[in-house]
């Protein structure tokens, strides 16, 4: 064990000395983009072998404590859970900074932390994972401002079978994420299903959507106009021809214990949770490589620049990088050139995702549907569902491209309720004319301009940069599917378990969008 502890200390001591003179720096921030600045000013921690050395058996050391039990060590590396401050990284009795790692995951959201999760499962113990998240308390994170719908209703097979499998694992959360001695995983599964609605228009496309869903092993039975207002006498059904109701697999649960769950069954395997924000990479040339359709002289991202609490830049080589930074995974891969070189083939191609604001309103209906309510959606797009028990209810409603709102900010426009959303409200319930609306809030979608699905696999270009992002507001029930197929591309170099090989980068350059058909 000490010789392997003296080993990576020398080795990461030659590495980080191998830093200081090799600075190829790439941000998007003008304030970064000098290289001189930057080789000033990137920390690159002390290079003396014998210090790193020592600290490196500090960290190993209380790490072997913790899983003795007879220490409880830092549950986030960036906080003190003693004394709740900032770890100083130059403290030697501090953890160190993980300058190296095998794979690091910009983005600690629940499409991270499952990365990072299952990277490690299926990994070997020696594996390094570094989650980079430069806000912990994700109080602008997609993950946990969404309504945490689970379904299988959606057109392309793709994304019913991730749904299915994130199914089995969100009802059967604490065989996947318990640990040994705390308390149970619990996330809040209501399986109370979808009712999706269709106009004589569209009654066709549900149909057939229905048909492909249960051919892939989902559970729902379609409705007529007079089976739904039957089973659902709260509902007006007029202009509806079909209703399609899921039976088994399908609610909503509590996205913030998903992501708290991920994250703390992660870092008990040995993920590296860091909270800092990415700022740039470095590149490094190779003459002696040749990519296809593009002769000249090749250069690959090699460290990943992150600004931490202090205002250091610190680097953190890696041999693979996962962009999973949601609805700013378009920012991020600007900083690895994407979509930056103009008369590049394939580097003037740009990730497609970018914020959308999305308003989440919650209301009070005292004569409002019971508890057997499902989350409905409107042929209009609106959706609805209880929130508890107390008669209170969440709806929600994308806006029309002309409308849509600012990203600089949440703010929450109680207008687009009263003129877009509660008009619809009354027409398909009644009951819903005496609301009264409680509080309301705003999230980002990570959305992919291109086709709204998600972005999966490697770049085609940077050939150890890969991607887990862009699905446009159903990422939260993906995300250990998304997680599992990640981990698959890094072990084994293709799917093992549900073939996503359509959802790659490759579709931006064959411009073959993968839409899904009347789904919302």
């Amino acid at each position: 064990m000490l010789q392997s502890f003296v080993r990576r200390s020398f080795w990461q001591t030659k590495r980080l000395s191998a830093l200081s003179t090799e600075c190829n720096f790439y941000s998007t921030k003008e304030s970064d983009k000098n290289n001189d600045y930057v080789a000033k000013n990137i920390d690159l921690g002390n290079p003396d072998a014998l210090d790193r050395m020592k600290r490196c058996l500090v960290r190993d050391m209380a790490e072997l404590k913790r899983n003795l039990m007879f220490w409880k060590d830092f549950k986030n590396p960036a906080i003190c859970e003693k004394t709740g401050r900032v770890i100083d990284w130059d403290d030697p009795h501090a953890p160190i900074f993980p300058n190296h790692c095998d794979i690091v995951i910009i983005g600690g959201g629940a499409i991270g932390s499952s990365v990072a999760y299952f990277t490690k499962l299926l990994g070997n113990k020696s594996l390094r994972v570094v989650v980079v998240e430069k806000d912990d308390s994700y109080k602008q994170a997609s993950t946990v401002l969404s309504v945490g719908g689970l379904r299988q209703q959606f057109s392309l097979p793709e994304n019913i079978e991730m749904s299915l499998y994130g199914a089995e694992f969100i009802r059967n959360a604490n065989e996947f994420l318990g640990i040994e001695g705390e308390a149970p995983v619990d996330l809040q599964f209501h399986p109370y299903g979808y009712l999706s609605l269709a106009t004589e228009e569209t009654a066709e496309i549900l149909q057939n959507n229905s048909a492909l869903q249960r051919s892939l092993g989902a559970k729902n039975v379609l409705l007529s106009a007079n089976q739904l207002k039957s089973k659902f006498p709260w509902l007006n059904v007029e202009n509806i021809e079909l209703g399609c109701l899921g039976l088994e697999k399908e609610g909503w649960f509590d996205p913030w214990m998903l992501l708290c769950s991920l994250k703390r069954k992660a870092y008990s395997l040995g993920v590296n949770f860091v909270k800092a924000e990415a700022v740039g990479f470095n590149f490094e040339f190779k003459s002696g490589t040749v990519v296809t359709g593009d002769y000249s002289e090749f250069e690959t991202p090699n460290y990943l620049v992150v600004r931490t609490e202090d205002g250091k830049l610190r680097p953190i080589t890696f041999s693979e990088c996962v962009i999973a930074a949601g609805a700013f995974s378009g920012d991020v891969a600007r900083m690895v050139q994407i979509g930056t070189k103009a008369h590049h083939k394939i580097l003037s191609i740009p990730l497609p995702i970018e914020p959308r604001k999305r308003y989440v309103y919650c209301f009070h209906a005292p004569d409002g549907p019971g508890l057997n309510t499902p989350m409905t959606i409107d042929p209009s797009g609106m959706y609805f569902r209880r929130e508890g028990l107390n008669n209170n209810y969440i709806c929600g409603l994308s806006p029309e491209e002309h409308e849509e709102p600012a990203t600089d900010n949440l703010d929450v426009d109680y207008e687009f309720f009263n003129n877009k959303i509660w008009p619809k409200l009354a027409n398909r319930v009644p009951a819903f004319e005496n609301l009264k609306v409680k509080s309301a809030w705003a999230g980002f979608y990570e959305y992919n301009t291109f086709d709204e699905n998600g972005v999966i696999g490697y770049h085609p270009y940077h050939s150890n940069i890969l991607f887990a992002t862009g699905f446009s507001g159903h990422g939260i029930q993906k995300a250990p599917a998304v997680g599992r197929a990640v981990s698959e591309l890094i072990k084994y170099s293709q799917y093992k378990t549900i073939d996503l090989s359509r959802l790659g980068f490759d579709r931006f350059i064959t411009e073959q969008p993968l839409r899904e058909v009347n789904i919302w």
